[in-house]
């Protein structure tokens, strides 16, 4: 039993429709069907009589007018010698992407599906018409239409029943072969860019013209809020000519501090080189990318790290990451249930690339240091206030003001030590700035996908001294924090962690003895340390049912066994 070919060509302007083509490409591989995916006007659009199964993904630019990688499609397939009978033989789906507030809404999509019935194509469904008017941009149409799509292809056309589905979050083999180079190659930095300074042939999106700037202006007045620039630019020898209404395109660089921040982030050196070729016959090269090439090449000047990503991205990032709870998470922001969160987190606030990068590494500030400081200042009978050096000197430093503000300071490892084990709960007692020890751990546990954390945090009032309220919030939301306060002066009696503690004091028992947890506290050692000592003791003798001498030996063997740490100060 052969396996089925499916055809995916696209029409795309801005790469929204190469996305959504790309994706059919990737279901496709998953449900083990050969597919193909191709740029309208790269496929020789004669043996289109000879394909079986098709699905076009086009968008619809200005006017109603079609993208310009379809154009010479477009021409050829509205020619009226083709015979009525032309496509009989293949099987369609039109997937159109459009924006509702323009009088040609979808014009491309429509105009097509029906020119392909008119053929004698079959369609498998009505055209889908993505609008990226609607809240959830064109997806909350597509999801559903792509769904059904599937069913109907996979009953007409079924692949061998030995040969199972590749599930998501596994990653898809892959179509390239990338090669860090050991040895620097003799190439030019000028052979690295695609642009050139003299074209024997017009210049275009593969290679584009570097035409000098002879004036960089503004227009509008100092005190404007918007800064406009009217930039002008010598085109000698450059083969552009143009008409007034014709538009032109740039070809921006990434900055230098983004460049820098994304091969932090990922861990690479930026002077290394590279190659990527193809795996199989058929594949082409990534268009305008030089081989081999440096990192720093490829991120500047290839990868559109500022632009908000697509779901692609995330479902691409599920593949590739090591840990349960963050591939879930990714999973579920490139899924369709996952669209509205999504758009919460990237669309709305336009966040980048770059910027989803950053947390979604090892560790939440890779190469940040913060730290939390409770600024010392106290009365004496003396008229000048008590201030501490260090807080004090580190409150008063301005890193706005000219020139860099630096502090000397250096690293040593710290007294707390948590499980090394995966599945370990771990109980963080924090009162005050004392929680700032465990914002790091949380962090990294998080990161690793354990999710095992309960925090008993205490402060004085939710909206004075509640430290990174938010951020606990939010990771209760996920399911990777438990999170208990004590808010001592909210109400008449004075609240504070201890008293939470016994109160959950059948959960504490349960992962203390239940499950090995490991507990930890920190903050001001005058009180803190006896009150939660005497806390536990008494879980342990109402819970565990434990005598007083029983319940103080237990209290030491956890103290031995590093599963009772304390990290307190005056």
């Amino acid at each position: 039993m052969q396996v089925p070919q499916l055809l995916v060509l696209f029409g795309s302007q801005t790469g929204t429709a190469q996305d959504e083509a790309e994706r059919l490409g990737r279901e496709a591989r998953r449900r083990r069907l050969g597919c193909r995916v191709q740029a309208l006007d790269s496929y020789s659009v004669a043996n289109l009589i000879r394909e079986p199964l098709v699905i076009f993904v086009c968008a619809t630019t200005g006017q109603g007018d079609p993208p310009d990688n379809m154009k010479n499609f477009w021409r050829f397939i509205f020619r009226k010698s083709l015979p009525s009978s032309s496509l009989c033989q293949m099987d369609f789906a039109v997937l159109g992407l459009g924006d509702s507030s323009y009088a040609k809404f979808n014009f491309v999509a429509k105009k097509l599906h029906r020119r392909l019935l008119q053929l004698g194509g079959s369609a498998l469904l009505p055209p889908c018409l993505g609008d990226d008017q609607h809240e959830l941009g064109p997806d909350a149409a597509i999801d559903p239409w792509v769904g059904d799509l599937w069913e109907k292809i996979m009953v007409m056309y079924p692949v061998p029943l030995d040969i199972p589905e590749i599930p998501h979050g596994v990653p898809l083999p892959s179509k390239f072969i990338f090669q860090f180079l050991q040895e620097v190659p003799s190439i030019g930095a000028e052979e690295l860019n695609i642009a050139s300074s003299a074209p024997q042939t017009p210049p275009s999106e593969l290679q584009p013209f570097l035409a000098p700037v002879i004036t960089n202006q503004r227009v509008t007045g100092p005190q404007h809020f918007q800064d406009v620039r009217l930039i002008e630019f010598d085109i000698t020898d450059s083969n552009i000519s143009f008409a007034a209404g014709d538009v032109v395109f740039i070809l921006p660089s990434n900055s230098e501090a983004h460049t820098q921040q994304f091969c932090q982030v990922l861990c690479l050196d930026p002077n290394q080189f590279f190659t990527l070729k193809p795996r199989e016959p058929g594949v082409p090269d990534p268009p305008g990318l030089p081989q081999p090439c440096t990192v720093w090449h490829l991120v500047s000047q290839y990868l559109d790290i500022a632009s908000v990503p697509r779901r692609s991205f995330f479902e691409l990032l599920a593949c590739l990451s090591q840990h349960a709870l963050e591939r879930e998470k990714l999973l579920e922001l490139s899924s369709a249930r996952g669209q509205e969160e999504l758009w919460e987190y990237c669309n709305r606030p336009r966040r980048t690339i770059l910027e989803v990068g950053r947390p979604v590494g090892r560790q939440a500030h890779p190469r940040r240091l913060q730290i939390l400081v409770a600024v010392v200042k106290y009365q004496t009978r003396l008229k000048e206030p008590r201030r501490g050096l260090c807080s004090s000197w580190l409150a008063s430093l301005n890193p706005g003001q000219a020139g860099p503000v630096r502090v000397p300071l250096w690293v040593r490892p710290g007294s707390l030590v948590f499980p090394e084990t995966p599945d370990t709960p771990i109980i963080m007692v924090g009162a005050g700035t004392g929680v700032a020890p465990f914002r790091a751990a949380i962090q990294e546990r998080v990161a690793h996908g354990q999710t095992g954390n309960f925090l008993f945090f205490g402060c004085r009032q939710r909206d004075q001294d509640f430290y990174w309220q938010t951020e606990w919030q939010k990771l209760e939301q996920k399911g990777c924090l438990t999170l208990v306060t004590a808010f001592s002066r909210e109400q008449e009696k004075k609240v504070y962690v201890q008293h939470r503690l016994r109160e959950l004091g059948p959960l504490v028992w349960e992962l203390l003895d239940g499950q090995g947890a490991y507990f930890y506290l920190a903050g001001n050692a005058k009180y803190l340390p006896t009150d939660v000592s005497e806390a536990l003791m008494s879980i342990f003798q109402e819970e565990g049912r434990l005598s007083t001498a029983d319940a103080s030996a237990y209290l030491a063997r956890l103290q031995q066994t590093l599963r009772f740490q304390t990290e307190t100060w005056a």
